[in-house]
C-alpha cells in the first residue's frame, strides 16, 4: 500500500550525504589499507624467499621456530590494541610508525603461508579474496539499508568463530575447521560492507584535514585491512593447494 504521508520515516534507510570531505577521507582510508597490504606483502615475499630472512624465523639445525617468528606470530595483537586504545592519546605521526610496525610483522608471520601453499593457489585466492573484497566494498558504500543490525550479527558470529577455533586447537577436527572457514569467508564478506557504510558515516561528519579525521582514516584503514587478511586467509584455508 503506497504511503502519502511526506513525513513519513523510513527507520531502515540509511540517507548519507556524499561530499568532497566523506570521498577524501574514504580515499585516505583506502590508501593506509593499501599501504598496509603492500608492506605486509613485500615483507611475507621477502622472508620467504631469502635464506638469511627465513632462517630469523626457523632455525636450521632444529627446524624449530625462532623466538623473533613468535614475536612476529602474537605481536601484531599488541601493536592493534595500541592503536585502537591509543587513538586519542598518541600523535598521528606515532600511529602511522605503529601501523607501519604492525603491517610489516603481520607480513612476516604471513611468510609461512608461501612455503605452505603452492604460488599459483596464494595468487588466485589472493585475486579471489581481492574481487570479493571490492563487490562488498562497493556495496556497502552505495547502498541505503542501514547496516547496523546487520554488522552487529557479523560481529557475534565472529566472536562464535574465535571461540570455535580456540576449541578446535584442542579438538584438532578437520570438519570444524572447514566450517569455521566457510563461515569465516561469509562473516567478513558482511563485515566488509557494513565496515565501508560505517566508514562513510564517520567520513560524513568529520572535517578532513583536522588530525582526528586523519587518525580516523588510519584507524578505518587499519580495520579494512583486517577485514580483508582475514577473508583472503579463510579462502586460503579452503581453496588453497598445499606443496
Amino acid at each position: 500500500m503506497e504511503n502519502n504521508n511526506p513525513n513519513y520515516v523510513y527507520d531502515n534507510v540509511t540517507q548519507i550525504n556524499e561530499t568532497d570531505t566523506t570521498r577524501r577521507f574514504l580515499a585516505n582510508v583506502f590508501l593506509w589499507m593499501f599501504v598496509g597490504l603492500g608492506i605486509s606483502t613485500l615483507a611475507a615475499y621477502a622472508f620467504a624467499n631469502t635464506p638469511a630472512l627465513l632462517q630469523t624465523l626457523v632455525d636450521e639445525s632444529t627446524h624449530q621456530l625462532t623466538i623473533f617468528a613468535y614475536v612476529a606470530m602474537f605481536a601484531p595483537l599488541a601493536f592493534v590494541l595500541l592503536i585502537r586504545f591509543g587513538l586519542n592519546s598518541i600523535s598521528y605521526p606515532v600511529l602511522g610508525l605503529l601501523f607501519i610496525a604492525y603491517a610489516a610483522l603481520t607480513g612476516i608471520s604471513l611468510s609461512f603461508i608461501l612455503l605452505v601453499y603452492t604460488a599459483g593457489s596464494v595468487t588466485s585466492v589472493f585475486l579471489t579474496a581481492s574481487l570479493l573484497f571490492g563487490v562488498m566494498a562497493i556495496a556497502g558504500y552505495t547502498t541505503h539499508q542501514d547496516l547496523t543490525k546487520f554488522g552487529s550479527i557479523m560481529i557475534m558470529l565472529l566472536i562464535g568463530i574465535i571461540i570455535a577455533s580456540v576449541v578446535n586447537m584442542f579438538l584438532h577436527s578437520s570438519g570444524m575447521d572447514m566450517l569455521i572457514s566457510y563461515l569465516g569467508v561469509a562473516v567478513f564478506v558482511g563485515l566488509t560492507a557494513y565496515d565501508v557504510q560505517k566508514l562513510k558515516r564517520i567520513g560524513a561528519g568529520l572535517e578532513y584535514g583536522d588530525a582526528s579525521a586523519k587518525k580516523m582514516a588510519l584507524m578505518g584503514g587499519l580495520t579494512l585491512y583486517l577485514d580483508f587478511v582475514n577473508l583472503f586467509l579463510m579462502l586460503l584455508r579452503i581453496f588453497g593447494r598445499r606443496r
